[in-house]
């Protein structure tokens, strides 16, 4: 019989973390531990995020839900129909791959059989501010190495911010994220100023349920689903309105249905983000068997803590070393 634990954890952050739908100082997650007869131990974690309804509460009393199942060896096929995707199912799902692969005395790429690079590109991530403090934290990143840098936008000084950050990182690949903050009013006009300065991508602009207007222009630059896809269920829907969707395990509820909606997103022809929440090197390493096959790499949750979890990943400004 299995031992599982449950608990919530505060991470304070370096400095806040403002975006379309206000700042954060801190980063709250709960852990799932699940340790086998053997005494091998796998460990899960989730961000709860109030966007889509959970909070530490609410997720602590689904997984208590489900604790006497999974001490007596509920597998992850039965955790899909026992717990809905989100914050919840994703700790546990992804202590139970944790537990299988360490059982295997194998990495978690190394189980699914995942070669991984010695080192990875992925953004960093620059919140909302002045125009003027925005391009001074980009040029501030781009000095210490990052060159892939995601802007965070609300509804306000959208050419003014943009301009004074490209202006200060001429050669910086840049993504912006709108956080569902823009209207349908102006939308193509917007994509089009991106698309001039030479932004690569732009995610989740328009609130999620709005998707149908961004079928109403040829997209200058590519526009990927965040809010708007959870998981493979809502593929249908999204196609003719995007061009890419954003992977995180606390939306899709796991690692096990993260990979089928990966397979499933790319077979339908959508190119494939990988992201995070504000979270722990737990998080980030759980997510790890699906960055071969991501366009952009949105990873950076970790570096926004004072302190990471011993023992964390290896990152550099700009850089995940595997």
């Amino acid at each position: 019989m299995r031992n599982v634990s449950v608990y919530e954890e505060s991470w304070p952050l370096n400095t806040p973390f403002t975006i379309a739908r206000g700042t954060r100082e801190q980063a709250i997650v709960v852990v799932v531990e699940i340790i086998d007869e053997s005494g091998v131990k796998g460990v899960g974690e989730c961000t709860p995020y109030l966007r889509y309804g959970e909070t530490a509460a609410s997720v602590l009393a689904q997984v208590a839900s489900i604790i006497p199942a999974l001490e007596l060896g509920m597998n992850r096929s039965d955790l899909q129909d026992a717990l809905p995707a989100g914050a919840a199912r994703n700790a546990v799902d992804c202590a139970l791959w944790d537990l299988e692969s360490r059982l295997a005395g194998l990495t978690l790429p190394q189980y699914l059989k995942t070669p991984l690079p010695e080192s990875v590109v992925m953004a960093q991530t620059v919140v909302i501010d002045t125009p003027e403090r925005m391009a001074q934290a980009a040029q501030r990143l781009w000095l210490n190495g990052a060159h892939l840098l995601k802007v965070k936008l609300d509804d306000r000084l959208i050419t003014e911010r943009m301009v004074a950050i490209r202006t200060a990182v001429p050669d910086a690949t840049l993504i912006v994220d709108a956080n569902e903050s823009w209207h349908v009013e102006g939308l193509a006009a917007r994509c089009q100023l991106l698309a001039d300065l030479n932004v690569a991508m732009l995610e989740q602009p328009l609130p999620a349920g709005d998707d149908a207007a961004l079928a109403n222009f040829i997209h200058p630059l590519p526009v990927c689903a965040d809010e708007s896809c959870h998981t493979r269920s809502h593929l249908d829907a999204l196609a003719g309105y995007y061009d890419m969707v954003n992977i995180k395990l606390d939306k899709t509820g796991g690692l096990t249905e993260a990979l089928l909606l990966q397979q499933a997103a790319i077979a339908a022809g959508f190119e494939v983000m990988l992201g995070c929440m504000l979270c722990t090197s737990r998080a980030i390493t759980a997510a790890l068997p699906l960055v071969p096959s991501a366009r952009f790499l949105d990873l950076d949750g970790p570096t926004w803590l004072a302190v990471d979890v011993e023992p964390g990943l290896n990152f550099t400004p700009g850089m995940l070393h595997l």
